[in-house]
């Protein structure tokens, strides 16, 4: 293992990168907010599920990527995307992946799902006043990625599972590649984010 990267880091998705450094000594790298979470062992206030998450296993050392970075293992080549929001360190991942001739445009897209602790509003806080700003930046930065797999955090999201057995089952060689699947994400989350702010705004959550 030569390299650890992290869609965001709330302990589902980074809690065991600790552990996998220390045995492997592979770099991980991460946006400046996720490098300081994994180094502190938490997320701080300006995480919107700040509090209501268990902390992680420390990371010695972080290397600080930038938005648009590319990072090189052998041939592949993966390029950073910062998609701030759900945290605001948030980062989505494209590569290519080639088999012969045909090459497919690869998107690892982080959560975008305006999920917080029960006192973060998203319409008004002081901890990550920029919040609705960032998601918006996020939805357009997914939605204009070269994209033919989408793969995601949580599988179902990307209804991964289900293209994998029209592939393996029902023999549908193409079952993964959808070129309209970041665009629906992005649409999907940001009329979310709207239901979640018109909720606030009329004395929910």
């Amino acid at each position: 293992m030569k390299l650890i990267l992290n869609s965001h880091v709330h302990y589902d998705h980074a809690g065991g990168i600790g552990e996998l450094h220390r045995l492997s000594g592979a770099t991980v790298a991460a946006s400046k907010f996720t490098a300081r979470a994994l180094e502190d062992g938490h997320s701080g206030p300006n995480d919107p599920q700040y509090g209501a998450l268990p902390p992680i296993q420390k990371v010695a050392h972080v290397k600080i990527i930038k938005d648009g970075e590319t990072l090189h293992v052998g041939p592949l080549a993966l390029t950073a995307h910062f998609t701030p929001g759900h945290t605001p360190g948030g980062t989505t991942w494209t590569w290519q992946s080639c088999d012969q001739d045909r090459c497919l445009n690869m998107v690892y897209a982080d959560s975008l799902t305006a999920v917080s602790a029960d006192s973060f509003r998203f319409s008004s806080n002081s901890t990550y006043p920029n919040v609705i700003h960032d998601f918006e930046k996020s939805f357009a930065t997914l939605s204009g990625l070269p994209c033919d797999i989408l793969l995601t955090p949580h599988p179902e999201v990307s209804d991964l599972w289900k293209r994998i057995e029209r592939r393996d089952k029902g023999g549908d060689a193409n079952a993964l590649v959808d070129s309209t699947a970041c665009r629906r994400l992005a649409d999907t989350s940001r009329a979310n984010l709207e239901k979640r702010v018109a909720s606030e705004r009329a004395g929910g959550h």
